[in-house]
C-alpha cells in the first residue's frame, strides 16, 4: 500500500504540495488526475524518493520510501521523459538493470521480445522514436518485477495498437502478482478502462478520492423531451448542468439513476433516458472550471 500524509514540497518560494494526502491499496490501479500544474508529476517523484518531502510522510507497507534502498528494489518506474544512458543498447540497459534490481529476470526480459518486436536490442536507445524509447520503458520495467508500477502519462507517444498492448502487460502484472499500479494521466477515457480508484488533484492536494464504480454510480445524465413548456426543474436537487435544444433537455444530475429519473418522471416527459456518464464527461462538464470544483459533482 502506497500512503502520503500531509506531504509538502516546495521550490524557490513555490508549493508544489500542499498537504497531499493520499492512499493507494495494494493490487490496485489508480489513476491520478488533474489540471497541468497540479502537483501529480510533484507527488510521483516524492513517492519513488527522487524528491524529498519538506514535511509530511510517505510510506510504502508502512516503511519510509526516501533514502530507502529496499523499498525502491519493489518499484517500477517509468516518468513521462523516458531516461537511458547515451551511449546504451537496450540490451546494455537490460545488463544495468540485472546489476541494479535484484529481482530483475533476464530471462523474462529476452521472453518479452515478443511483445515489441520492431525494437532491435542492439540499437542505441537514443537513436529510437520517443514510442519505441517508451517501449523500451516498459518492457525493461516489466522484466523488473517490481511489486509497485509508479507511472507518469506512461502511453504517451504509442499508437493505439501498442497502447492497449502495454496496457494488456500491465493488468497481467496486476491479475498474476497483485502489483499496485500509480498512474498519471491525462488521458481520461483510458483511465476509465483499466482503473479501480481515482484520485483527484489540485493545487497541491488531493481533493477527492473514490472508487470509479462509486463516482459513475452518483452521477448520471438524463435525457427528456417535453410537448410543450419545459419546467425549470428548481425542485430538484443535485442539477450540476442543463441544456435545452428545442423540446429536448439534457440534465447532469448527482444521484443514483434510479432515483433521478423517479423524481424527473414527475414532470410527465414524453419520453425520459438515464444515460450513464464517463469520467471524461464527468470532467469535461464539471472540471472545466478553474478551481476545479470536484466536491460539487462527486459523492462526499
Amino acid at each position: 500500500m502506497i500512503k502520503t500524509v500531509d506531504l509538502v514540497k516546495t521550490f524557490d518560494g513555490f508549493t508544489a504540495l500542499n498537504k497531499a494526502t493520499m492512499q493507494v491499496k495494494k493490487g490496485s490501479v489508480y489513476g491520478l488526475v488533474g489540471p497541468n500544474g497540479a502537483g501529480k508529476s510533484t507527488i510521483i517523484r516524492s513517492i519513488t524518493g527522487i524528491y524529498k518531502a519538506d514535511e509530511g510522510q510517505i510510506l510504502i507497507d508502512d516503511a519510509p520510501v526516501y533514502d530507502n534502498n529496499a523499498v525502491k528494489q519493489r518499484i517500477g518506474y517509468i516518468p513521462d521523459d523516458v531516461f537511458f544512458y547515451h551511449t546504451a543498447s537496450l540490451k546494455d540497459m537490460a545488463k544495468f538493470y540485472e546489476k541494479t534490481y535484484e529481482n530483475f529476470d533476464m530471462e523474462l526480459f529476452m521472453r518479452l521480445k515478443e511483445y515489441f518486436p520492431k525494437i532491435d536490442m542492439k540499437k542505441k536507445v537514443r537513436f529510437l522514436s520517443k514510442g519505441m524509447q517508451k517501449q523500451a520503458a516498459f518492457w525493461l520495467c516489466i522484466a523488473q518485477k517490481p511489486d509497485i508500477l509508479i507511472l507518469d502519462e506512461p502511453v504517451d507517444g504509442l499508437d493505439p495498437v501498442m497502447r492497449k498492448q502495454v496496457w494488456s502487460l500491465l493488468l497481467k502484472e496486476v491479475t498474476d502478482r497483485e502489483v499496485t499500479v500509480l498512474v498519471s494521466s491525462h488521458n481520461l477515457r483510458e483511465l476509465e478502462d483499466v482503473c479501480d480508484h481515482v484520485g483527484i488533484m489540485s493545487d497541491g492536494k488531493i481533493l477527492l478520492e473514490c472508487s470509479l464504480e462509486d463516482m459513475q454510480e452518483n452521477t448520471v445524465k438524463i435525457q427528456m423531451a417535453f410537448d410543450g413548456e419545459i419546467p425549470a426543474f428548481n425542485d430538484i436537487p443535485g442539477v450540476l448542468h442543463s441544456t435545452t435544444t428545442g423540446r429536448v433537455v439534457n440534465l447532469i444530475i448527482k444521484s443514483k439513476e434510479k432515483d433521478a429519473v423517479e423524481r424527473l418522471s414527475a414532470y410527465n416527459p414524453m419520453f425520459i433516458e438515464a444515460i450513464p456518464l464517463t469520467l471524461e464527461e464527468i470532467f469535461i462538464y464539471e472540471l472545466g472550471g478553474t478551481d476545479y470544483a470536484v466536491k460539487d459533482i462527486l459523492i462526499s
